[in-house]
């Protein structure tokens, strides 16, 4: 049984390998370990940069002090939370990885003999959770990094051991088709499934050559169907914190194949993909928080992709968010991210920082599927005027229906914002039907996820379209008019005829929303809602409201043909298993439309005083 199981791999590997081109030279063996990410030798030439600039010696010494920490610490047990055992994984990666590098750096044995013990501990799981690949992919990432970077170090029963998981546990599970339907995923499943099993693929070739060829190729093949979304503009559709999640597997990836098999095969050149590095900049507000949309953490912190595109183009702007975001982390939350290393091998690789420059763009639009757009008033202003603009659909992967949303921050205050993601788990164990994204589905009565707790319009209190696909029609890029304008009609209900919205960035000093909505013959409410983490609000008179958070104030005034009324209340969920939101307020209007009748409606948000604006009418 055993002869047969062998055979009908090494059978099955050769007909998945025939399906592909074959894309590992014979003539060109494979770099020697380690070969993954740093080779041999290149750790004296590595801390030499390292100590020519005082961010990479900050990072340095703090992932030398955290390994410290982390040899301290007992290993990694086997914990599954709810279908997941990726918080496991994930922590595997950070503390293999971490001490891996401290080891090539120091060249201490103690950081290889805790870094085995976290992979003899992993290998002696009973699985890496197959059913949700995500964690076998991280795991086999660590498993090949901790792997290719020790040899040396490693016994050789360990190395086996682990080698052994590796291959039984990671590679293997890529086997069973139940378990890789991300190889057809336009997502960041697909990014990083490829990645980890890839990267153990490479740790283990000469072990298992067969198999592990055949995985390569079939990354390489099936890569391209999650990197064709970032055309054309470079844009992620799902937001800037799975940007960070999918691209940076994405560029792992392209360095490893580069390394070892010495070309990428024109997958960075593909459309869009060297752009979205400017991307990640311009979804990041002047104080640091995220252009939130889709699924994503309002609050960022320091991610190591754009470092692998300052190596491909040294523009010291495509880094200087990130350089900030460390500037600001007195805590050093950074060290909780598991690639952190990478910033270093990426970053610091390609010699000295320059200066951290500006972008020279104060608006940035991306189309795509889901197409966006983001204003400034300056890149070197913590307190600047930004704002972000949403178009695009709910039926891309981890969107809401948040089509037409806008944020707003000056200050630093987020005046107009997103509330982010919903905790995956939780809603899970309720028995909402997450990741069912038709129509009808529970996922939309998720309170963050649907379009009653997003800045943007409702009528008659009917969710989305999600089949609906909204552009960025048109926009403006001078500094003292810059907009953009999107037909939402597509995600409205079918009775309003038309529904356009126009967002501008004003003067440099204020922000103008301006919606026309066109309806027919059937009886209609709209709502124009704005989440905010303003605490009070003041009727001014004349439809004009001044908002406060602390000492910053915002004018707020809205110009309506009919009469309006308008609301401010805590932002509270209506289902026992959505998240509460401190500090968040919902500020709007409701209005009943006229019967076959085109109605604009103008909302002037003004941080600090009140202002003229009567130039600004007429964006519609």
């Amino acid at each position: 049984m055993k002869k047969l199981f062998w055979l009908s791999l090494l059978l099955a590997a050769g007909a998945w390998q025939g399906v592909c081109r074959g894309y590992l030279d014979p003539n060109r063996p494979l770099p020697a370990h380690p070969r993954l990410l740093l080779s041999r030798g290149a750790e004296e030439p590595l801390l030499g940069r390292i100590g020519q600039d005082s961010l990479w010696s900050h990072l340095h010494a703090s992932i030398l002090e955290e390994s410290d920490r982390i040899a301290a610490q007992p290993p990694v047990t086997y914990r599954v939370e709810g279908n997941r055992l990726l918080a496991t994984s994930r922590e595997a990666l950070r503390r293999i990885f971490f001490l891996a590098y401290s080891c090539r750096m120091t060249g201490r044995g103690e950081y290889a003999r805790r870094a085995e013990a976290e992979m003899l501990a992993a290998a002696a799981f009973p699985d890496w959770n197959p059913g949700h690949f995500l964690d076998v992919a991280e795991m086999t990432l660590a498993m090949a990094i901790g792997y290719d970077w020790l040899q040396d170090r490693l016994p050789v029963t360990s190395r086996e051991a682990i080698a052994e998981a590796i291959v039984e546990k990671g590679l293997k599970s890529a086997r069973n088709e139940r378990n890789t339907w991300f190889y057809g995923a336009a997502n960041n499943w697909n990014q990083v499934c490829n990645a980890g099993l890839t990267y153990g693929a490479l740790a283990v070739f000469e072990r298992e050559s067969a198999l592990a060829t055949a995985l390569i190729d079939k990354a390489v093949e099936t890569l391209p169907t999650a990197m064709k979304t970032y055309a054309p503009d470079g844009a992620y559709p799902e937001g800037i914190g799975y940007w960070d999640y999918g691209t940076s597997f994405n560029v792992l990836l392209l360095d490893a194949l580069e390394r070892c098999l010495g070309s990428d095969f024109g997958l960075s050149e593909m459309p869009g993909f060297l752009q979205t590095g400017r991307y990640a900049q311009h979804m990041i507000t002047p104080a640091g928080n995220a252009f939130c949309y889709a699924d994503c953490e309002p609050r960022l912190g320091f991610f190591p992709a754009p470092f692998w595109f300052y190596r491909k183009s040294p523009d010291p702007a495509l880094v200087r968010a990130q350089r900030q975001a460390l500037g600001r982390d007195r805590d050093k939350r950074f060290l909780e991210n598991r690639l952190l290393p990478l910033a270093l091998l990426w970053g610091a690789a390609s010699g000295p920082q320059q200066q951290p420059e500006t972008l020279d763009d104060l608006v940035w639009v991306g189309q795509g599927s889901n197409p966006v757009c983001a204003m400034r008033t300056a890149w070197n202003d913590p307190d600047a005027l930004f704002v972000g603009f949403k178009a695009g659909s709910p039926s891309t992967n981890h969107a809401h229906m948040d089509v037409g949303s806008f944020c707003v921050e000056a200050n630093g205050i987020r005046w107009a914002l997103d509330l982010g993601m919903e905790p995956y788990h939780g809603v899970e164990q309720a028995g909402v039907d997450l990741w069912n994204g038709t129509q009808e589905s529970q996922r939309w009565d998720v309170f963050r996820l649907n379009n009653f707790a997003h800045n943007t319009l409702t009528f008659n209190n009917r969710k989305q379209q999600v089949a609906g696909h909204c552009r960025i029609d048109s926009c403006g890029a001078e500094p003292e008019r810059m907009y953009a304008v999107s037909d939402l009609t597509p995600v409205c209900p079918p009775w309003v005829k038309e529904s356009a919205r126009a967002v501008a960035l004003a003067e440099r000093s204020y922000v103008v929303v301006q919606d026309r909505i066109t309806t027919g013959r059937r009886f209609t409410r709209m709502c124009w809602n704005m989440m905010t983490e303003a605490d009070t609000v003041t009727e001014l008179g004349n439809d004009s409201y001044l908002l406060k958070k602390g000492p910053e104030r915002l004018y707020l005034r809205i110009e309506t043909p009919v009469g309006i009324e308008v609301y401010h209340s805590p932002a509270t969920p209506s289902n026992s298993y959505d998240s509460d939101n401190p500090g968040v307020f919902m500020f709007g209007f409701e209005v009943e439309l006229p019967l076959d009748t085109t109605s604009r409606f103008t909302v002037f948000l003004m941080p600090d005083e009140m202002r003229d604006c009567d130039s600004w009418r007429d964006l519609l």
